[in-house]
């Protein structure tokens, strides 16, 4: 068996948690490719590495000394090598860094470093090889990923390495020029690194224990989900949960590789299995619920809007011509709602609606701001009769109106929009009906 393991910044963010990455990986020998992160915050007022590389580079750009800042970096790094005490040094490296900072090598150089140093000491940790993600990780000319060149490389590099350290986060042009992916890319790296090694398990190691069903900072003690379908990730991680970068699931998906997402400070727990498809029944009806809020929705009215042929596509083209993207469009006879998000509407409010009144003359448009969408998301709904209805009875009985209700057709989630004050009790009660109270 051959798995691809990949730790993010909590889990290496001290000697310590280096300790607990090693023996995770240590007492499996199927675990050969590790994806390291940059160190990540130690204790909860501490500074990410990745931010204090930001800082130190803007300084260096900005002419003044960053002698000092680069030299707290760099004890960061000493600090966890005296603690798992090798024989290693990374002198040189940050010699590199304060000469290509020097020469302004941009801020995706400066952030990639965290990613790089941290495999560096993990390769040193390990004794297994070093993997430059510069040499193997490829982006075009324009910025943009190229997956099949990265395949290529990828799979050419690690043919001959049973075993290996690949930092995440970064790759680089074809003429050297580093290029990070979005925050939490480290993910994705560890996709492609299974996906090119035709890895068994893509284990994906963090500070929680999988996924949960409710976001623990609005439901306590919230339960785990076991397994999950990629559609159903894809729909929970829509609407905010942010356990896994929602792009680091397409490398494997297409070759049907499994993730399980695990918690590197409680290894014995199983996590939560992110697959392709399975008959496994959820526990409950639902797998998750996720929500986000500060959305806005415009009701264009107009009387016999349904017989007026393009009436939809006019008033949709008005948003997409102010480059502002839409994200739910429930209608009635006479009645058509967008939902957008309210920060990228307020600031062309005005010339949107008087857009909408020249292209279609409507009799009304109603405003309304400061509301929140929550989806409730399961492969089980589907066989479930009563679903809407447990919803609108949860809803109700914690005296919360609803806005919208969109279900799509694959029967697969199911999206409410309620008022901004009710946004957390709205998902309490929809876990309490759902999970502590099922039939």
């Amino acid at each position: 068996m051959k798995k691809v393991v990949k730790f993010g910044g909590s889990s290496l963010a001290s000697a310590e948690q280096f300790k607990k990455v090693g023996e995770i990986i240590r007492q499996d020998s199927s675990r050969r490719y590790v994806v390291p992160s940059a160190p990540g915050k130690r204790f909860p007022n501490d500074i990410k590495v990745t931010d204090m590389l930001y800082d130190c580079y803007e300084t260096a750009v900005s002419g003044e000394e960053f002698a000092d800042k680069l030299e707290k970096i760099e004890e960061r790094y000493q600090e966890i090598i005296d603690g798992l005490k090798l024989d290693f040094s990374l002198e040189k490296d940050f010699a590199v860094i304060s000469e290509n900072f020097k020469k302004g090598a941009g801020k995706d150089y400066a952030a990639s470093r965290g990613e790089y140093l941290n495999g560096k000491v993990m390769a040193a940790y390990l004794g297994i090889p070093f993997v430059d993600a510069a040499e193997v990780v490829r982006f075009d000319e324009d910025g943009s990923f190229n997956d099949a060149v990265t395949d290529e490389l990828l799979a050419g590099r690690l043919a001959d390495l049973e075993r290996a350290v690949i930092p995440g986060f970064y790759g680089a042009k074809e003429d050297g020029t580093v290029v990070t992916f979005s925050r939490g890319g480290s993910d994705i790296t560890g996709s492609l690194v299974a996906l090119a090694v035709h890895a068994d398990l893509y284990e994906n190691w963090t500070d929680v224990s999988g996924f949960l069903i409710a976001d623990p900072r609005i439901v306590r003690n919230s339960k785990s989900i076991e397994i999950i379908t990629y559609k159903e990730l894809r729909e929970l991680s829509y609407m905010g949960a942010s356990v896994l970068h929602e792009d680091a699931i397409f490398p494997v998906r297409k070759v049907g590789i499994p993730i399980n997402i695990r918690n590197t400070n409680a290894p014995e727990d199983k996590g939560t299995l992110i697959v392709e498809s399975t008959c496994r029944k959820s526990k409950y009806t639902i797998t998750g619920i996720a929500g986000t809020d500060g959305f806005a929705a415009i009701t264009v009215e107009k009387a016999m809007m349904n017989s007026e042929i393009g009436f939809c596509r006019k008033v949709l083209q008005v948003f997409e011509e102010n480059n502002v993207s839409i994200e739910h469009m429930p209608s009635g006879i006479d009645t058509m709602t967008i939902f957008v998000h309210k920060n990228e509407f307020e600031e062309k409010e005005q010339k949107i609606l008087a857009d909408i009144t020249k292209a279609v003359n409507p009799d009304h448009i109603e405003l309304e701001s400061d509301l929140a969408l929550i989806a409730i998301v399961g492969r089980g709904m589907k066989s479930t009769r009563g679903t809407a209805g447990r919803i609108f009875s949860a809803l109700a009985h914690a005296h919360i109106n609803v806005k919208m209700i969109d279900q799509g057709s694959s029967e697969l989630n199911i999206i409410v929009g309620v008022r901004h004050e009710d946004f957390k009790n709205a998902i309490r009660a929809l876990y309490e009906i759902f999970v502590l109270t099922q039939l």
